[in-house]
């Protein structure tokens, strides 16, 4: 069987994204094969292309679907042919029409959610689930808590947005437009700051009264790594878990002296270790949309051909919410 894929051969820009044919085969055990019906873009396709995140070349990019399995191999018991399904996984290779992949992050997708959804919401909204949920201070978090979340307005950061306002949080978010900011309020944010025109690590100790925040989720990186420690309260937490300005840059331990606070850098494929624990996180996801209080933002379509310009845009900052390859 034929698929286009979108294939690179050295890291680089956009226009080293190439459409290509390939032959896909029978899955083998532990695998499926499945025919996407749409594929997500998120900001970490754009670091394996420029090589911020190395692999070995050829690559295939793209990191969550949904779409439709057509076989499964020997000894998946959790999926069989027709099921509707949708994924965030490892190795990367989504960006295309049909693939064999390891079924192992691969999760039956509930009959109420479109496969649109489904494809914008696995990576982004399990990173909130794991943040949210998982990536904790040392005093917990309990509603009426602050907490800070860098690129409020982005497609993690819409989605908890809405999971922060249902779990009771404050969460002051952070966009580089008043725009964004706006989307962001509009979404669950209880304050919303431009960090293009005001200093965020002022403005929250002004909101939080003097306080600090208990939590900041940064993914954003170089540019707000010294600003989201400053915002933090003693005790508190720093969560780096992307690098969108760029990798921050080697730091004093020492740093960390004032107010005995915490940093970490977490992955979701950390959380994602297991059978079990994926399909935990993915069912505390789907219950989230399907009650309501989660609604995934679908702002950015782009034709599978025109992936070139949708890293562009994306890299540009000229995207809110989830951005989505149509097939």
């Amino acid at each position: 069987m034929k698929s286009k894929a979108v294939r690179i051969e050295r890291n680089g820009g956009p226009e080293e994204l190439k459409i290509v044919e390939v032959e896909v085969g029978e899955p083998g055990p532990g695998e499926i094969r499945i025919r996407h019906k749409a594929v997500g873009l998120n900001f970490i396709d754009t670091y394996q292309r420029s090589g911020l995140y190395p692999f070995a070349m050829p690559l295939y990019l793209g990191m969550e679907a949904a779409g439709v399995v057509e076989a499964v191999g020997e000894g998946v018991t959790h999926l069989k042919a027709g099921d509707r399904a949708a994924y965030a996984s490892a190795p990367p290779g989504s960006y295309c029409e049909l693939r064999v992949m390891p079924a192992k992050t691969v999760c039956k997708l509930p009959d109420a959610i479109s496969f649109e959804t489904g494809a914008a919401m696995m990576l982004k909204g399990l990173t909130a689930q794991y943040l949210l949920k998982k990536t904790l201070p040392a005093e917990g978090l309990v509603p009426g808590d602050f907490v800070l979340f860098h690129a409020a307005a982005g497609g993690v950061g819409l989605i908890a947005c809405q999971w922060a306002r249902a779990l009771g949080l404050q969460l002051i978010g952070t966009a580089g437009t008043d725009a964004k900011c706006k989307l962001a309020l509009a979404h669950g944010a209880a304050h919303a700051i431009n960090y293009s025109t005001e200093n965020f690590a002022e403005r929250v100790r002004e909101i939080t009264g003097g306080q600090g925040v208990k939590v900041a989720y940064d993914s954003v990186g170089k540019d707000t790594f010294e600003g989201s420690l400053a915002s933090l309260r003693p005790f508190g937490l720093l969560a780096v878990f992307g690098n969108g300005s760029g990798p921050v840059a080697a730091f004093n331990l020492g740093a960390l002296a004032k107010g005995s606070t915490y940093v970490t850098r977490p992955t979701l494929f950390s959380h994602m270790n297991s059978r079990e624990s994926t399909q935990a996180m993915a069912d505390d996801l789907f219950a989230g949309v399907l009650s309501g209080a989660v609604k995934i933002p679908i702002d950015q379509r782009y034709a599978l051909e025109d992936v070139q310009q949708a890293h562009r845009d994306l890299e540009a900052r000229k995207t809110t919410g989830c951005t989505i390859l149509t097939l």
